[in-house]
């Protein structure tokens, strides 16, 4: 009996532990600089696969919006490319999002489906890499990173605020 009582406590200790370590989100924990740039990689990268999703529908607006955001998605790298090599560190592969799930297919949509999606898909993505920047800022651990984070902020707010008005006026 005591055997199954202690095999049972553990068992139930253990996964209470796994609970506790697994994939919960630290939100107590602000993002390291490796965070940030893995974070802002994978933001880039859904930005450069809009550009890709416009290939097979979109119109003219569409299409150069998403040029435009792979633009500066490119522009972004390079320098958060500078910061990571002046801190020695490498981005973990995190989890990055389809552009393609996110969006609405284009052989079944129409032109003002594929519109309003195209801009629906930005806004979580916006959210989260300006929450990140944001938590990052109250404990930066880099101080070029820092000086990056707060000259990205006010344009992707203003992006985000841009793709917001634009999707309610589709």
């Amino acid at each position: 009996m005591r055997i199954l009582v202690a095999i049972i406590l553990a068992f139930v200790s253990t996964a209470a532990l796994a609970d506790s370590t697994g994939d919960r989100k630290l939100v107590d924990r602000p993002p390291s600089a490796t965070d940030v740039i893995s974070g802002l990689y994978n933001f880039s990268r859904f930005q450069q696969g809009l550009l890709e999703s416009t290939d097979l529908k979109g119109n003219a607006e569409v299409k150069n919006l998403a040029a435009l955001r792979a633009e500066e998605a490119a522009k972004r790298d390079k320098a958060l490319r500078q910061i990571q090599e002046a801190i020695g560190t490498e981005p973990h592969a995190g989890k990055t999002t389809s552009v393609g799930a996110s969006l609405v297919e284009p052989e079944v949509s129409d032109g003002p489906t594929f519109v309003r999606s195209f801009y629906a898909s930005q806004i979580p993505e916006y959210d989260a890499a300006i929450d990140l920047l944001e938590r990052y800022l109250k404990a930066p651990d880099n101080t070029a990173l820092a000086a990056f984070a707060r000259e990205q902020l006010p344009m992707l707010r203003a992006q985000v605020k841009d793709a917001e008005r634009t999707m309610a006026d589709k």
